[in-house]
């Protein structure tokens, strides 16, 4: 009985020459042995190259809409489209062969291929990050030869046909297997699967249509970026072999650290020391901010660890509207020494409010004052 090579590949009798390969395109993504390690994996990859062959060959895939088997009548090789499956060197070269061509080959790839893409790190002020800002970047990449313009020849030559493979971009072979005759591809190594070579190079370039280059790139930093965020510069990266198209320059910020605020997204913290009597009695504090100096009102009886908060002082949203708030963090200053006449005073305050307290437990803790007092003197 025939077999049903349209079935194989998931398709109705019929389908068109597109639908074909996007099937067989998908089907060996899943199932070519560099991928999926499952033993079955690839016994059902050649029985879907071999289907994949039969309907690209037009006198094969007659056959098979005669009803026949064309590899029953001993028509054409066998195995995969491009020579049997143990003859890819690995995934790469099948990616190669879905944009070959249908058949037997893959055809000479194109000289120009894109370029790859690049990266630099920069450092910012925090307040260049909050508000935005545009620096200079240097950096060291290929760039399209002024000499040649990517062609990679020297000036009034032009690249010729290879002659190990007559421009194909590949040489075959012919093996024999229990299967028979099969014809196995590999690249031209002469050309490079390029079909062509470069008699006469660019004395510049060598031939690869590019050169190495230092440049100074201005970079507009946006308000409210943060450490470890990257901007993109599309087409500032490396110009491709051949002169193909540049790949991007990703731009990659690093903060420096402040010595005032820390930051945590959107919102900006600090820490403020009050005295003890400041804290208590309640004050107004002169506090320095990235927008200029702030009032900053200590209320009467503020505890230590308490925090107060500026609205709209911090780093703006960069995916959004508004700003951050600013996050000011109290620490009450105890004073670790005083004189007789502080101590006095202390004394006094302890007793008006009623906290020169002796029970019992003085003798083995101390009253609350001789406690307070302890800690002034650091004991």
């Amino acid at each position: 009985m025939a077999t049903d090579y349209y079935g194989v590949l998931g398709l109705a009798r019929g389908a068109s020459d597109t639908e074909i390969k996007r099937a067989y395109r998908k089907m060996a993504r899943d199932l070519h042995p560099d991928v999926n390690p499952d033993p079955g994996a690839k016994e059902r990859f050649g029985e879907v190259s071999r289907a994949y062959e039969a309907l690209t060959d037009p006198e094969k895939r007659r056959i098979i809409d005669l009803g026949g088997d064309p590899y029953e009548t001993g028509g054409g090789r066998g195995g995969s489209p491009f020579g049997n499956a143990a003859g890819f060197g690995g995934l790469g070269d099948i990616m190669d062969a879905f944009f070959g061509g249908a058949g037997g080959g893959r055809g000479p790839r194109g000289r120009t291929r894109e370029g790859e893409d690049a990266l630099i790190r920069v450092e910012l002020d925090l307040d260049e990050t909050v508000f935005g800002t545009t620096t200079e970047v240097t950096v060291d990449t290929a760039v399209l030869c002024d000499v040649c313009t990517g062609a990679g020849t020297a000036p009034g030559t032009h690249p010729e046909t290879c002659s190990t493979c007559n421009g194909r971009g590949e040489v075959q072979s012919v093996q024999r297997s229990f299967l028979g005759q099969v014809i196995a591809s590999r690249p031209c190594p002469t050309c490079q699967a390029t079909g062509q070579v470069i008699p006469n190079p660019c004395p510049k370039c060598a031939g690869d249509g590019r050169v190495r280059s230092r440049r100074t790139i201005p970079v507009k930093v946006p308000a409210g970026v943060e450490d470890g965020m990257r901007i993109r510069l599309a087409g500032y990266g490396e110009v491709g072999p051949g002169g193909g198209p540049a790949g991007d320059l990703y731009v990659e910020v690093r903060e420096r650290p402040h010595d005032v605020f820390t930051r945590d997204g959107e919102d900006l913290h600090c820490r403020v020391t009050l005295p003890m009597t400041a804290a208590a009695l309640g004050t107004t504090l002169k506090l320095e901010t990235l927008d200029g100096v702030e009032d900053l009102t200590i209320k009467a009886g503020t505890q230590s660890g308490s925090v107060l908060t500026l609205r709209a002082h911090g780093a703006p949203r960069l995916r959004g509207t508004g700003r951050g708030n600013l996050l000011v963090h109290l620490d009450v200053q105890t004073p670790t020494r005083i004189d007789g006449r502080q101590s006095e005073l202390l004394r006094e305050l302890a007793g008006l409010r009623g906290e020169d307290l002796t029970d019992g437990n003085s003798a083995n803790h101390g009253g609350l004052f001789t406690r307070v007092r302890d800690a002034f003197n650091g004991r």
